[in-house]
């Protein structure tokens, strides 16, 4: 049972994001609908899986478009034109539809034999050193290798991409990416140079296709191709590092979840599903209140931010049952808030799974016994992704 006086939101980042938890269970339990008094501005938290979930679906009650954290006055602080993730319908709909299109389960498989490729050098790499920081070494580049190839970035030129993506990312994450600003700078005259490039030289990726595309009767806007480079950058990158982090935790500590996996590999699509509902990686985002609303008997005012605690929803014992804060890869998983709901529903979800998938089946047929120092590990900074920054890694137990 959980404790009343544990039911109070508190933002976290670093090292205190290692049991945020015990706080999910007692708001779920003794406050769902959790008022939060702060000198910047009140704000409000959903804990409940239904609440959240009903939020997220609801963009005409609870709006992105002044931002996603909790922080009042987000977008003119930001200063450039909103990327998809700010938007709402209508506009979001037909950027989102134009961006989808990079997305297919076709092209989606097209990029498979790329992240095979990655993944088995790194792992092997791995169980040669027989020791080393994951993170570093397979779950950080990972990602960033396949967002800089979904953009079209030349190999010549991920090395600067990877460098710019790590301070962006970094900055993102503790809720002020102006502290990124060169960074911010330079990636946005590299994508400039490159939309250019790919209007007489299209390519097949995220740039040309919106590029080639047409928004409105016209070119789609130079504004909202750099916004999009710039929210797969910030969106793609430490979500599947997070993921990743939790889910080599969970196969550390829960040999028995290891070994149903090692008996029939055909079991790891649905372990991801339990590894994405446990880890959350955004473990929650903000809207704001178009409206005022009532939720069990509270009224929330318009025009005050609304906390979306996905991670909390996703281990609502009302929905997943009493085990719910528990692993099990055999799970029956019908939905979950790993990628929200609704129309901002992650639109990269199918290559996030296919990343882990490939990553978690690689490590078993090359590292059965490896083991994760979870005790070790250090915490990324930021407010809204849990992640870890460092994890210990051995190849092979005793």
């Amino acid at each position: 049972m959980s404790d009343p006086s544990d039911a109070r939101f508190v933002p976290r980042s670093g090292e205190s994001w290692r049991d945020p938890f015990r706080m999910y269970r007692a708001l779920r339990d003794h406050d769902p609908v959790h008022e939060v008094k702060s000198e910047e501005g009140d704000y409000w938290v959903l804990s409940r899986f239904d609440d959240v979930m009903a939020a997220a679906i609801d963009a005409g009650t609870f709006s992105s478009a002044q931002g996603l954290t909790f922080t009042y006055g987000e977008m003119e602080k930001l200063g450039v034109e909103a990327p998809i993730v700010m938007m709402d319908p209508p506009d979001h709909t037909k950027l989102r539809k134009l961006a989808t299109k990079r997305f297919t389960p076709k092209q989606v498989k097209d990029v498979e034999p790329l992240i095979r490729e990655f993944v088995l050098e790194r792992v092997l790499r791995l169980r040669e050193m027989g020791e080393g920081d994951i993170i570093k070494e397979l779950l950080k580049p990972l990602p960033s290798l396949v967002v800089a190839h979904s953009l079209g970035v030349p190999q010549r030129d991920r090395d600067r991409f990877d460098g710019w993506s790590d301070a962006i990312v970094s900055a993102n994450a503790t809720g002020n990416v102006l502290s990124a600003a060169e960074a911010v700078g330079e990636l946005f005259a590299y994508f400039n140079a490159l939309i250019e490039r790919r209007r007489s030289d299209p390519g097949d990726d995220m740039i040309s296709t919106l590029v080639q595309a047409k928004l409105d009767g016209g070119d789609v806007p130079l504004a909202k191709l750099l916004g999009m480079a710039f929210t797969m950058v910030t969106g793609g990158n430490d979500t599947t590092t997070g993921l990743l982090g939790v889910a080599c935790v969970l196969l550390s500590s829960h040999r028995d979840q290891r070994k149903l996996l090692l008996d029939d590999r055909s079991r790891i699509g649905n372990a991801v599903e339990e590894f994405l509902r446990l880890a959350s990686p955004v473990q929650g985002l903000a809207r704001m209140t178009t409206r005022d609303v009532e939720i069990r008997g509270r009224r929330i005012p318009e025009g005050r931010k609304v906390m979306l605690l996905y991670a909390s929803g996703n281990r609502d014992e009302r929905e997943w049952g009493a085990n719910a804060g528990e692993c099990d890869v055999l799970r029956r998983i019908r939905r979950h808030l790993s990628f929200s709901y609704g129309p901002h529903h992650c639109i990269g979800a199918a290559i996030a799974r296919l990343q882990a998938g490939i990553a978690i089946e690689t490590l078993l047929e090359h590292c059965p016994d490896f083991e994760v120092d979870e005790a070790a590990a250090r915490f990324a900074p930021g407010h809204f992704v849990r992640r870890y920054e460092s994890l210990p890694f051995t190849a092979v137990s005793g």
